[in-house]
């Protein structure tokens, strides 16, 4: 037997209705913050690759958006992006809290998955084990494993705990093909920099605001250098889009409280991401229902 053939390597996406801790559990996999988590839900709005290294395997895990039913052009691309991730990946995790009773909506994705993905390796993930009793929790295992089939593979978990994290890891490693690693020790994503600091600005901005504001809201940074007159700080320049002037008042805050305390937030979140200081340089713009005109989402990435 060769060395590859002990070692496991592949690419794993994690699906389920929004707000079910797919994000928090990628973040937990990989041992640090790559992707956003709001209790806002559709909080996610790219594929983030995050790489998950153990010594028997290696993940690439897709973290999708949640699959929701669409209300408006935005939603229905968010649809596609994930149909395309998981027609493609070697195994796919369904995550259902433990703390919500399986809904027509997990159902569904279910469905959604079984036609799009029919063969790939299902693994059913229990998340938020800490929110709950242990008697809760066996009867969301019981309750999951019977919407899943005998066939698959379900797993209690928590990402705010860890516990049966490395539980998860092993379960995936051992669905996915043998194969060398993809990539290096140590590298934790392959998203541009330049979309994971968009994100986190994007992430401390819906902290306790509106139900109406996380579908449109969207960041583009704008331009990042070196700070003039310092060898260790960089500027960023980013602007922050909103659909209607009353979205913008709502970021901006009283005299403009809102957006300082935003800039505070992120800003030291994308020091720990990038290793050095920052001066964050934040503009609230409107581009009028942007989610539902091709053209300007294209312009802001989508």
């Amino acid at each position: 037997m060769t060395e590859t053939d002990d070692f496991h390597s592949g690419f794993v996406c994690f699906v389920g209705r929004p707000n079910t801790g797919k994000s928090t559990l990628t973040n937990a996999l990989v041992g640090a913050k790559i992707a956003i988590t709001s209790s806002r839900p559709q909080t996610t709005r790219h594929t983030i690759r995050g790489i998950v290294h153990r010594d028997h395997a290696q993940l690439i895990l897709v973290d999708t958006p949640g699959l929701h039913r669409p209300r408006t052009l935005l939603g229905q691309r968010l649809n596609d992006l994930v149909r395309d991730t998981y027609s493609e990946v070697d195994a796919i995790g369904l995550c259902i809290p433990a703390d919500e009773k399986i809904g027509p909506g997990d159902r569904w994705i279910l469905e959604q998955v079984r036609h799009n993905a029919g063969r790939t390796a299902l693994v059913g993930l229990v998340t938020k084990i800490d929110k709950v009793s242990k008697q809760r929790v066996m009867e969301q295992l019981i309750a999951v494993s019977n919407l899943l089939g005998p066939d698959c593979e379900v797993v209690p978990v928590s990402a705010a705990s860890g516990e049966q994290v490395e539980v998860v890891v092993d379960v995936f490693a051992k669905v996915l093909p043998p194969g060398p690693a993809f990539y290096p020790d140590g590298e934790l994503t392959d998203e541009p920099e330049e979309t994971l600091m968009a994100e986190l600005i994007r992430e401390a901005a819906l902290e306790g605001v509106h139900d109406e504001l996380p579908h449109s809201l969207a960041v583009v940074i704008e331009e990042v250098g070196p700070r003039e007159g310092s060898d260790t700080m960089l500027d960023v320049h980013a602007i922050l889009y909103v659909e209607r002037q009353s979205q913008k008042a709502i970021v901006i805050g009283k005299g403009g409280a809102r957006l300082r305390d935003v800039g505070t937030a992120a800003r030291g979140q994308i020091e720990k991401l990038l290793g050095t200081r920052i001066y964050l340089d934040l503009r609230v713009k409107v581009a009028k229902d942007w989610q539902r005109d091709p053209k300007q989402m294209g312009k802001l990435g989508f």
